[in-house]
């Protein structure tokens, strides 16, 4: 039996969603491989949660843990933490450095994709289209008329290292934008405000499933509010439909995108990408290295229509990292 670290919470804004993934992986873990250790790391804390909730501190030089005099030391680690240390690629530098295994993508890929100035710069390049952009750091000068001059109206103010939907403003007249600038600032020191692309939205997995790429099905989003914010992904206000109703050719190419994204990053792991179909063309909002896992959560959902069920998909995430 391998002892497995599931890792959860972090130090964001996303930490509750992230201890419901952790508990998920937990609860669907196949009992007949693994045992299953629930982690949580928080920044005042890194400690193991036991059935009762009985908190025992890890070991940061080894990543162990010591109940009832018995030292415990994990085969892998589960990584469920949406947004920083667990998604921006600290963890999994020291994991590394450490030599333990684990379930998600490498450092730099972590911390790439999770600043979408810098994934969205890598991957142009390979064709893959892009809404218009604007770049703001905290401190910079904040010239409303040339970011509407480059951006048009309405556009959407983000954080630029935030995992969720956390931050996140539509703003639809000029004198919107500096409220919605400093919204953004309480989640990040870096902004990217994007022109508002008028189409379909689709999210679409891409996972390594059996040691290949896998395109799993697409969910097309039809967001209740103005956009797939944080309500309208986490408390019910959106539809969301898998297999999306597009046509097979948009299926394809939409599919074809997301997968040269994987590769062309040398992913691992799970990814989940976001798009916004115009004239034909899909173009790129973003890429998750730890998207949700709740049974309700996308990835699962898609993973559920190409039948592969909960105990399958972290089996697999479990015995690559263990390759």
């Amino acid at each position: 039996m391998k002892n497995i670290a599931i890792i959860m919470g972090g130090y964001s804004s996303e930490y509750k969603i992230s201890l419901i993934s952790g508990n998920v992986v937990y609860q669907y873990l196949d009992k007949t491989k693994y045992n299953g250790f629930r982690i949580h790391i928080f920044k005042e804390k890194w400690v193991y949660v036991d059935q009762n909730d009985a908190e025992f501190p890890i070991d940061r030089n080894d990543f162990s843990v010591t109940v009832k005099g018995e030292k415990i030391t994990f085969d892998c680690v589960f990584n469920a933490i949406h947004g920083t240390p667990g998604e921006d690629g600290l963890m999994q530098a020291y994991f590394e450095l450490i030599g333990l295994p684990q379930s998600s993508c490498d450092y730099y890929q972590s911390a790439l994709t999770f600043n979408k100035r810098d994934l969205l710069s890598v991957l142009k390049p390979y064709g893959i289209k892009t809404a218009i952009s604007y770049y703001l750091n905290k401190g910079d000068e904040i010239n409303t008329a040339e970011i509407v001059k480059k951006v048009g109206l309405p556009c959407f103010v983000k954080p630029n290292k935030a995992g969720s939907s956390f931050g996140i403003s539509k703003v639809k007249t000029e004198a919107e934008l500096p409220i919605a600038i400093e919204v953004a600032y309480k989640e990040d020191n870096e902004i990217i405000i994007e022109s508002f692309l008028d189409g379909t939205e689709v999210s679409v997995g891409v996972i390594n499933y059996k040691g290949e790429i896998k395109v799993l099905p697409i969910t097309e989003i039809v967001s209740e509010n103005d956009f797939f914010d944080y309500e309208a992904k986490y408390e019910g206000k959106s539809q969301e439909i898998t297999p999306a109703r597009i046509s097979d050719e948009m299926t394809r190419k939409v599919g074809e995108t997301a997968k040269r994204a994987y590769e062309v990053l040398k992913m691992k792991g799970f990814s989940r990408s976001e798009f916004i179909i115009v004239n034909d063309e899909p173009h790129m909002l973003e890429m998750n290295t730890i998207p949700g896992l709740t049974t309700e959560s996308l990835i699962p959902q898609q993973a559920k229509a190409a039948g592969i069920s909960l105990e399958d998909l972290f089996t697999n995430a479990i015995e690559l990292a263990l390759k």
